[in-house]
């Protein structure tokens, strides 16, 4: 079994923004968010842990990995999560004239985002099915990121690993500046397709369990089957913390 060494940038969503905003549009910069998912694949996948290596911020998305690694002994640490990132960087962004790409998601969804967070400027594209097989679907989807560059946020929402591939690439051809931001399904959560749990829930760590009795027959795998095996793999992970004062 491959020991997680996981090294994570200890900021908030609103703590972040003003690194976000420095560093959109001058620069090319990859984030993402893992959760309890991710750090499964990081133990078990080495394609993925490459692809982590490409990003630039590691902010972690999971109260539930963090309190298994506060119980552990292995420290305590912020959570960003995509969901309240994606709001907070679209509400400082509120009527600003930068360009913001969404990779993913309906036309409705796109539409009531520009109409909540007054985006003026934004830039669209919905990848065919099946993108997680299809490699000439993901070269269109980087080709679309780096025809609109440069742009201030490149928010990808079409689940992972594809969206973690597709910004790593972007990041390996250097092509486009920006901040390219891994969000998963916070796009649903954003436009009300899918309900956050209570905050109570959210603060407990238990946002998987909501999630769980909200859709069973297509998480009960994920979460009840697959997620128990970070349990043992947290006992052999290595957590760090980067320091912010990079640039």
């Amino acid at each position: 079994m491959h020991k997680l060494s996981l090294l994570i940038d200890d900021y908030t969503p609103e703590s972040f923004v003003d690194r976000a905003q420095r560093m959109c549009k001058r620069e090319l910069a990859m984030v993402v968010t893992p959760n309890v998912d991710h750090l499964i694949r990081l133990v078990e996948e080495q394609d993925f842990r490459e692809i982590y290596n490409v990003a630039t911020y590691v902010l972690l998305d999971s109260r539930f990995a963090r309190n298994i690694f506060a119980l552990l002994g292995k420290g305590k640490y912020t959570v960003c999560t995509g969901s309240d990132l994606t709001k907070v960087l679209l509400s400082s962004n509120r009527g600003a004239s930068g360009k913001v790409l969404f990779l993913g998601g309906t036309d409705e969804q796109i539409h009531r985002l520009a109409q909540d967070f007054q985006i003026t400027n934004l830039k669209h594209f919905q990848p065919a099915m099946g993108l997680a097989t299809n490699s000439a679907e993901i070269e269109r989807c980087v080709s679309f990121i780096e025809s609109e560059s440069p742009f201030d946020y490149c928010f990808l929402a079409v689940g992972s690993p594809q969206q973690e591939r597709i910004a790593a690439e972007v990041m390996r051809r250097h092509k486009a500046k920006g901040l390219l931001l891994c969000i998963g399904a916070s796009l649903n959560f954003l436009t009300g397709v899918e309900r956050r749990a209570p905050l109570w829930m959210q603060r407990a760590g238990l946002e998987w369990l909501f999630r769980l009795s909200s859709d069973p027959r297509r998480l009960a795998a994920r979460y009840l089957i697959r997620g128990p095996r970070f349990f043992r793999y947290a006992f052999y992970t290595q957590v760090t913390v980067r320091a912010q004062n990079r640039d």
